[in-house]
């Protein structure tokens, strides 16, 4: 399994990449201005890794609900889904980009904020609590399996 993490964001899109053993490392975000360049390196990204499974941070609110931000993800994933033959599976990203920034320095992040390297490190952490919960998922079933 090749997947890819995607942190969207309308300026931005972080990402990551997780290999068989179950570890995710970011890749260089995409920070190109115009929109449709961001989408077009995207669908490269996605052919030239050969990738399996696309895996989306869904931003919902802090009470579950579906705010404005998950339905511009909503519409991403649904413009994904249209574009490649590769599964789409969300998964909740609450407060990944808070966790990512808060490991860099004050000084630093708002550089770094606009290198797309919060939004990569936030796509790491979204694509390893994916990875993570499969292999836990995984090997919970190997047990049912041998009793």
């Amino acid at each position: 399994m090749r997947c890819l993490g995607i942190d969207y964001g309308a300026r931005r899109i972080g990402l990551s990449q997780g290999d068989e053993l179950g570890v995710a490392t970011p890749l260089p975000a995409l920070v190109q201005a115009e929109p449709e360049k961001r989408w077009a390196a995207l669908l490269e990204t996605i052919k030239a890794r050969r990738i399996t499974d696309l895996v989306v941070g869904y931003p919902l609110n802090m009470d579950d609900s579906v705010g404005f931000k998950a339905q511009e993800v909503d519409a991403f994933i649904a413009r994904l889904t249209a574009a490649t033959d590769v599964p789409v599976h969300r998964i909740d990203e609450r407060l990944t980009s808070y966790e990512a920034e808060s490991s860099i320095p004050k000084v630093r992040r708002r550089d770094v904020r606009a290198s797309g390297v919060i939004d990569s490190r936030a796509a790491t952490l979204i694509l390893q609590d994916y990875l993570d919960t499969r292999i836990l998922l995984s090997s919970e079933d190997g047990e049912r399996d041998e009793t």
